[in-house]
């Protein structure tokens, strides 16, 4: 069968179709951080006060739900476990829609019923009343798109083509661009003009994603669905099959970990930054306060600005025959959101009862950029490489589910924030992290074989 790079001619050394999965992924990353940069801060100092909180829809029910499980919640903590669960269930439903996705609807058909329902959300975060009807709309939306979207992107290329690892990671370049965008726009509209217009601001950016992917139809790969069809009935998953979904499975476990203390960043971090940062800064050009929402712009910047030169570092190992294997470069990334919240440590004893330099908060983005660079594009990639064709959407949205675990886990944790000393909280967190990859650095050798890592 051919590929769509046969069919369609290559542009810079890959095929034409990831720079419009890249351009799509990049306006749907936009919306996504673009409406999280603002809704810790929008839960926190405007809707869940008494007096518009009562007004939102099912407000009540959750609010009492959360509670029977936590005990009495004040604004922050509740805002928290809001924000967990929001952002732990946009990476549970992804195993759905990886599901239908295989079995029904293809992948292409589920990225834009996906799309369509993301842009919807958005535009309904518009309406106080509907903030909670609008999330979950955004739930659904997200776990039809985010599982289909990752895995067009192995389908563009055959099996055992050295070029996929690298297409990973321009394809993550495009997250972290949209990412790095949306609190500049959403985040600066949101703070200055008003939480409705950078709402309004991810609604307009999902809805040019989904006008890009239809438009690049005719370059991107057929479903995995219609492939595995075509090459005659089904048969069960063999021993090797059974073992490679067994080891993500495993390797799923303590990645939940990863993402309980990296989530961090949209919870506790922008209270730090809000509360507890001297965000002065004075410059030839410019001088004033660092908008708080604008430090949600600091990581991913340092992805695209970070990766080339991680990029090279790896082949300098590889070529040295030193280049850590998939499992062993995810453990480092455990290891280094552990090393950026030592650096909060440090920040919160330096602030003593007032407030830190944002140079820290610099720091801590730079340590757990480098962190995240070794554990999420890869793994991404591995998912792709190890998982049978015939599952490639269902796994992925399986390995996507290891961020509702860890976002759910990130909202608990988060919740402490207000009880605990800020050097003890960020404590807590470096542990977890570390014990995170002593974790997958125990299982290098045993999954080894397993992951057909050379």
């Amino acid at each position: 069968m051919a590929t769509p790079s046969s069919q369609q001619g290559d542009l810079f050394g890959h095929p034409r179709g990831l720079t419009f999965l890249f351009a799509t992924e990049m306006w749907e990353r936009f919306s996504y951080y673009g409406m999280k940069a603002l809704l810790v801060l929008y839960m926190v100092k405007y809707l869940l006060h008494p007096e518009r909180a009562q007004t939102v829809i099912g407000f009540a029910g959750l609010k009492s739900g959360l509670e029977f499980l936590f005990g009495p919640l004040d604004i922050q903590p509740l805002s928290s476990h809001i924000y967990g669960l929001y952002t732990g269930l946009v990476y549970l439903t992804p195993v759905l829609g990886g599901y239908l996705a295989d079995r029904l609807l293809g992948q292409r058909r589920m990225v834009v019923i996906g799309a369509s329902l993301m842009a919807v959300g958005h535009f309904m975060m518009a309406f106080e009343s509907m903030f909670l009807l609008a999330l979950f709309v955004l739930i659904l939306g997200n776990g039809a798109f985010k599982p289909n979207i990752s895995t067009q992107v192995g389908s563009l290329y055959a099996p055992g083509d050295a070029r996929r690892d690298r297409a990973f990671s321009i394809f993550y370049v495009g997250i972290n661009l949209g990412a790095f965008l949306a609190p500049l726009v959403c985040g600066t509209l949101g703070e200055e003009l008003g939480w409705h217009y950078g709402f309004g601001a991810a609604g307009i950016g999902m809805t040019l994603g989904l006008a890009i992917y239809l438009y690049a139809s005719r370059t991107l790969p057929p479903d995995m669905r219609s492939r595995v069809q075509s090459e005659g009935p089904a048969k069960p998953f063999g021993r090797d099959e059974w073992r490679a979904m067994g080891a993500l499975v495993l390797l799923a476990l303590p990645v939940t970990f990863f993402w309980a203390t990296y989530e961090q960043q949209g919870n506790t971090i922008a209270l730090w930054a809000d509360g507890y940062t001297d965000r002065t800064i004075n410059l030839l050009i410019w001088s004033g306060q660092i908008p708080v929402t604008w430090f949600q712009a600091f990581n991913p910047f340092m992805i695209f600005a970070f990766t080339p030169f991680v990029l090279m570092l790896w082949r300098w190992q590889a070529a040295a025959g030193r280049e850590p294997s998939t499992v062993a470069k995810m453990a480092f990334g455990c290891f280094g959101v552990a090393l950026a919240n030592l650096i909060m440590v440090a920040a919160a004893a330096s602030a003593g009862g007032g407030k830190a330099s944002w140079l820290w908060l610099t720091a801590y983005f730079v340590v757990l950029t480098l962190g995240e660079l070794y554990l999420s594009p890869v793994s991404l990639s591995l998912v792709t490489k190890v998982a049978p064709a015939r599952a490639v959407s269902m796994m992925m949205g399986v390995w996507l589910a290891t961020s509702f675990t860890g976002n759910f886990l990130a909202g608990y944790l988060g919740s402490f924030w207000s009880s605990m000393a800020k050097g003890s909280f960020f404590t807590m967190i470096a542990v977890i992290a570390a014990l995170a990859g002593l974790v997958i650095l125990a299982f290098v050798r045993p999954l080894k074989p397993m992951l057909r890592e050379s």
